[in-house]
């Protein structure tokens, strides 16, 4: 079955089994490699994924339910031109990443959070990255990192808005 959708702002199809989890599409069939798989069962949230702006974990997520949805995956973060979003940013400054598997799923959670809440407290951040693990133990870091963004002072967009993108 071939199911069609929007990545990093692409369109493109897949003709995959239609359970087939969009984890595995898209390290597999798009070789994008920077989400990653770290349980399978949503527990560790490395795999975790935009889909219509929402934070989800994409190992959980059969290919057939996003027909026609946005999806956004760490590499479609930053700019065109190559520069960092200002999570990634955040997290270079605050020497956020160690081994720095999970990264790319915090990422993920912590853009998504704050674009619905620019100034989250230290709850909504916990909630927000529940269940988004890292071995390391860089939490501390992480929230530091969420709490320097400057949402009122940026430029850049920090959710990727489905509806203000040209499918051409």
């Amino acid at each position: 079955m071939s199911t069609s959708f929007f990545i990093n702002g692409i369109e493109r199809s897949v003709d995959v089994d239609p359970s087939k989890p969009l984890l595995w599409v898209i390290r597999e069939q798009l070789s994008l490699s920077g989400t990653k798989f770290g349980c399978g069962i949503g527990q560790c949230g490395a795999c975790t994924v935009h889909l219509d702006g929402q934070a989800i974990r994409s190992c959980l997520t059969p290919i057939s339910s996003v027909e026609g949805k946005e999806v956004t995956t760490i590499e479609g973060l930053s700019s065109a031109s190559g520069e960092l979003h200002p999570v990634q940013q955040a997290w270079v400054e605050h020497q956020v990443p160690q081994c720095g598997y999970c990264q790319s799923g915090q990422i993920m959670a912590a853009s998504a959070l704050l674009a619905r809440s620019p100034q989250p407290t230290d709850g909504e951040i916990d909630s927000a990255l529940r269940g988004n693990i890292c071995r390391c133990g860089m939490y501390g870091r992480i929230r530091t990192a969420i709490k320097s963004v400057d949402v009122a002072n940026t430029d850049e967009e920090l959710f990727y808005n489905v509806a203000e993108v040209d499918h051409v």
